[in-house]
């Protein structure tokens, strides 16, 4: 499975700020500003709709690594944006930039790590753990 993905593929997701993703939803804080588990599923979904449309068909992607920064609290009733950069593939494995900000400016960045893998295949090895 050798294929390029072109380079730079980008997206851009944005999400508001309400209680259902607030640091004491996710139980991931006490304050009630945009959780930072909710700041990586917004970066990560933004990385997976930026090359989704390129891989062969039964391919998708999975994550393996996100590094990230959480650098300022957003409050409810803002938006936060995350935006995916691809800025490197290597054989299946892809490497995004994301940048993260509300209105008032940067919330934070990371470095996420993508691999393409083959979805049915993916999903029985998954399977399997059940019947062990």
């Amino acid at each position: 499975m050798d294929f390029t993905v072109k380079e730079h593929s980008s997206a851009e997701l944005q999400e508001t700020v309400t209680e259902n993703n607030t640091a004491i939803k996710y139980a991931s804080g006490t304050a009630p500003v945009y959780a930072t588990p909710a700041l990586v599923a917004l970066m990560e979904h933004a990385a997976v709709v930026a090359v989704h449309d390129q891989l062969p068909e039964g391919c998708s992607t999975v994550g393996i690594m996100m590094n990230i920064k959480h650098t300022s609290a957003t409050p409810i009733g803002m938006t936060v944006t995350a935006k995916a950069v691809l800025v490197e593939q290597d054989r299946r494995k892809l490497t995004f930039k994301i940048e993260g900000f509300d209105e008032a400016g940067s919330v934070g960045e990371a470095v996420h790590e993508r691999f393409i893998i083959e979805s049915a295949p993916f999903v029985e090895k998954a399977q399997a753990k059940l019947k062990k």
